[in-house]
């Protein structure tokens, strides 16, 4: 019996290497390319760049692609949107969660709801002209931040479930009023779940590409997703250029989700337990 788990828990071993070599490949095809001249790269193979490495594809990109504002735009829209929606997500899911009425229950539906529902894009620019935010940084930060509100506040939602009322109630008669209650008691206890958003968010918003092409005309304002777009328009033909590139672009992401991933995991499966 021993020997047989052994033999199963060394096949689901080798099975799951397997997966996750082939998860692999694309990563490595693009880091291999983005170190090697034009004439290696245009060959899209596994093979280590040769000797001398070609550092200069990253300079190149770095000034050609105008990778430094594109980053700085990103990191403005992905902190806005997660500033921004974590607030808002975790007041909504605090008030939704304590006041169980019946309005409040349509409200949370409602709200959810948006997870599944496709995004109009042609009455999202109406509203953003109407309101004078079209092409603007204000108004793309927004735009973020409603389209990740509803699975954000559902991902919260279970997490105010959690804290006991008790506190609250603790808390009022100690003297705190509304405001003092949820960000001096109840935020602080969340801790789990803001980090989960926050990354989850970050994510979402720096990869995001339909958006910031639909409603930033500017390329002075253009994400690093839109960047990686237009530099493949001009460079199609330059392999090395193209996967370094693209390599600079998802090395901030890469990162983040690396320092953040047991967050996301942590979190994810605390706030499924209750909701």
């Amino acid at each position: 019996m021993k020997i047989k788990r052994t033999i199963l828990t060394i096949i689901r071993n080798l099975i799951a290497w397997i997966f996750s070599a082939i998860c692999l490949i694309p990563l490595l095809l693009i880091l291999f390319n983005s170190m090697k001249d034009k004439k290696a790269a245009a060959k899209m193979d596994l093979r280590l760049p040769a000797w001398p490495i070609q550092w200069s594809n990253f300079i190149t990109v770095i000034e050609k692609g105008k990778l430094a504002t594109s980053f700085l735009n990103s990191l403005t829209y992905s902190a806005g949107a997660v500033i921004l929606c974590v607030l808002f997500a975790a007041l909504a899911a605090y008030v939704l969660s304590r006041n169980q009425s019946k309005l409040n229950r349509f409200l949370y539906m409602f709200l959810v709801l948006g997870i599944t529902l496709p995004i109009n894009y042609v009455a999202l620019t109406k509203v953003l002209q109407f309101l004078h935010l079209n092409n603007t940084t204000g108004g793309i930060i927004l735009l973020y931040t409603a389209m990740q509100l509803p699975f954000m506040t559902f991902l919260i939602h279970g997490f105010v479930a959690k804290v006991p009322m008790e506190l609250d109630e603790a808390a009022v008669i100690d003297g705190c009023g509304p405001v003092q209650l949820f960000f001096l008691i109840v935020f602080p206890m969340l801790k789990p779940a803001i980090a989960t958003a926050s990354i989850l968010t970050f994510l979402n918003t720096w990869n995001e590409f339909v958006s910031p092409l639909y409603f930033l005309n500017r390329s002075e304002q253009w994400p690093m997703t839109l960047s990686v777009y237009n530099f493949f328009g001009m460079y199609f033909k330059d392999w090395n250029l193209v996967c370094a590139d693209i390599l600079l672009t998802s090395l901030p992401v890469l990162i983040v989700y690396l320092i953040g991933q047991k967050y996301i995991v942590s979190g994810m499966t605390a706030g499924a337990v209750k909701g």
